[in-house]
């Protein structure tokens, strides 16, 4: 008989970076799943922001902006952290009430890159909706855990 064992948190937290619901369907919610996927699929769209990806890696930073949807990919950030955040949460059953800060970091620092994309610019070049968003991540990050392991030894 096969052992249908809990994946573990950080298999699907790599699982939900790839997709988000990936993780989900690993962890076995099948129906949160489908409706991560289908909200990332609807807010990819809707934004166009596979387009501006694409613009992006060819240098075609003005075309990302230009195409990009912005009300539309405001959304993006917080459902893809959350997801990544829930596949975390409910990989190994063991539950840290404070898991969640450093993705709510990450999610608001990605927020405020894609705010600032389009005027923010490095060596006199804009830097776009796809990179200075994803550039934003590693301080957002980087507070959160700082924040989370505070949070966690005061209040021991």
């Amino acid at each position: 008989m096969k052992d249908f064992r809990k994946p573990k948190k950080h298999e699907a937290l790599l699982w939900s970076i790839a997709l988000p619901g990936f993780g989900q369907f690993l962890n076995g919610s099948l129906f949160k799943g489908c409706v991560f996927i289908f909200l990332e699929i609807l807010v990819n769209v809707l934004s166009k922001f596979n387009l501006a990806i694409l613009y992006s890696f060819t240098g075609e930073i003005q075309k990302a902006i230009d195409v990009t949807n912005f009300q539309w990919l405001m959304f993006y950030p917080c459902l893809y952290m959350f997801a990544m955040w829930d596949a975390y949460r409910n990989a190994d059953g063991k539950v840290n009430c404070f898991s969640y800060i450093p993705f709510v970091f990450g999610a608001f620092f990605i927020t405020i890159g894609l705010i600032y994309s389009t005027s923010i610019k490095i060596f006199g070049v804009t830097i776009g909706p796809v990179f200075l968003p994803i550039l934003s991540l590693v301080p957002g990050l980087l507070i959160g855990f700082i924040i989370y392991k505070l949070v966690i030894i005061y209040k021991a």
